[in-house]
């Protein structure tokens, strides 16, 4: 954390990188599940697409809240109160498993 020139901490930078983590898992999350969406689409494989675009809806839900996320955030900050990040976890979590059960299914579909 900086701090202020009077030698106090200032809050908010850590802030800061937390939201930025968020909006890459978010767009990373989007972008590849997306692409991997497409090529099981052209590889005549739609019934795999369904996940990647099940992930792909997720990421964009987490880069849809990344700003309200951010602004709660930076009011806790300010009054000292917990802030509750489940549901954009479980969002996250629900995306990953997501990529992670169609990947593994169309690699094993793939090399048959």
């Amino acid at each position: 954390m900086s701090e202020k020139p009077g030698g106090e901490p200032r809050p908010g930078l850590h802030s800061e990188r937390t939201r930025l983590a968020w909006v890459r898992t978010a767009v990373t999350m989007s972008g590849s599940a997306v692409g991997a969406a497409g090529i099981m689409v052209r590889h005549d494989l739609p019934g795999l697409a369904v996940p990647f675009a099940a992930a792909a809806l997720a990421g964009a839900v987490l880069l849809l809240r990344t700003g309200r996320r951010h602004r709660a955030l930076e009011r806790t900050l300010r009054h000292g109160r917990p802030l509750d990040h489940r549901p954009d976890a479980l969002v996250a979590w629900a995306g990953a498993l997501a990529v992670a059960a169609a990947a593994l299914v169309a690699v094993l579909t793939l090399t048959m």
